[in-house]
């Protein structure tokens, strides 16, 4: 009888790199544990959370143990798990540095959520803990590693578009328990700006490849809403990029849901709307000769986050998003708010290069 062909098979368990979740939050609930059952290369190894009963909980649902829930004053213990080789965090943005720093020390691997802290000295410190350590840091800019993102991305830098003039981009949405830990300045370190509107920031760095040489920006902070009294309702900002390029971003916790990115050529555009949602995303190129709708796989954009760090790890490679491209947005921010208190325009440290801050670039689906 003749053989039957070799079929590829999943990635061994013990070959893939196990992650302890570092906050059992509504993200890591609804989205990363869910993205990790079906990742090729990572899988869920242990739990930290506050709630020991809500982490059992999760452990017999996903096929671990009680002994694989760690509360947050036993951390530490992490250390002797040969098989948590990364963890991830998904704590309030202040805490970051902190579970970083812990992390580093037993020489863990760290995917951490973003923004990677709350301002630009926090994140310094976090990637030089790592530098230090040996260890690996990646930014979780689930954005920059989907089919969508990557195929904007190539018209824009192929010149589908021909010399880009002009991009815009919106990131609002309502923000309604005035207790949310996302509303208290000392947890977050500001309002939409550093949750939802970086991703505007941060995907008109990726498409362009370039980095701003000015920022311009005003807020709002209404009074007499419960809100806001810590920090802004809203954020308008202009970037200027070399070549005379102009981005427009605007951002709110007081808008409707809307996540749109526009990029403007001589030659065409680049529309995605809705730009920066889970899943669903749409992306319309339009060169001249009319409309373009790729057909693209929607992955889970978490899981190929957490495959390409996993790969990294194995192979010894800089992540695509690496710590250092937190530490940019941060000193972006930074400059954002400074312009809106003083009404001025700020100057930034000048950059030159491409994707300076970034590592080697992900495997995407789909991608040629």
């Amino acid at each position: 009888m003749p053989q039957k062909p070799d079929l590829p098979l999943p990635e061994a368990e013990r070959r893939r790199v196990g992650y302890a979740i570092v906050g059992l939050g509504e993200l890591s609930a609804e989205e990363l544990i869910p993205a990790a059952r079906t990742s090729e290369h990572a899988y869920v190894a242990a739990l930290v959370t506050s709630e020991p009963d809500k982490g059992r909980a999760f452990a017999r649902a996903y096929d671990l143990t009680d002994d694989d829930v760690y509360t947050y004053d036993r951390f530490e213990e992490l250390k002797d798990r040969e098989d948590v080789e990364a963890v991830y965090i998904v704590l309030p943005n202040s805490l970051h540095r902190e579970y970083v720093e812990r992390a580093a020390r037993m020489g863990k691997h760290v995917l951490c959520e973003k923004p990677l802290s709350v301002n630009a000295q926090e994140a310094q410190v976090m990637v030089d803990a790592c530098q230090e350590a040996g260890v690996l840091l990646m930014a979780a800019y689930r954005c920059q590693y989907t089919p969508y993102h990557w195929a904007a991305r190539d018209a824009v830098q192929g010149g589908k578009l021909g010399p880009v003039k002009l991009l815009d981009s919106i990131h609002g949405q309502v923000a309604d328990d005035p207790e949310a830990w996302r509303l208290k300045r000392d947890l977050a370190g500001g309002g939409p700006l550093p949750d939802v509107g970086i991703y505007c920031l941060n995907t008109i760095r990726f498409v362009l490849g370039q980095e701003p040489e000015w920022v311009f920006a005003t807020l709002h902070q209404p009074e007499g809403d419960e809100r806001f009294r810590e920090v802004e309702e809203s954020v308008s900002f202009m970037l200027g990029f070399p070549g005379g390029v102009v981005a427009n971003c605007l951002t709110s916790y007081g808008t409707q849901k809307t996540a749109t990115l526009r990029v403007l050529g001589e030659k065409g555009t680049v529309l995605m709307d809705p730009a920066f949602t889970y899943q669903g995303l749409s992306l319309t190129i339009s060169d001249g000769q009319g409309d373009f709708q790729p057909k693209l796989p929607d992955e889970d954009q978490f899981g190929l986050e957490m495959d390409h760090f996993a790969g990294c790890i194995r192979e010894g490679r800089k992540p695509w998003t690496p710590g250092e491209e937190g530490v940019q947005d941060h000193r972006i921010l930074d400059a954002v708010y400074e312009s809106a208190r003083s009404g001025q325009v700020v100057r930034l440290r000048p950059v030159q290069g491409q994707d300076v801050f970034r590592g080697e670039p992900p495997q995407v689906p789909g991608r040629e």
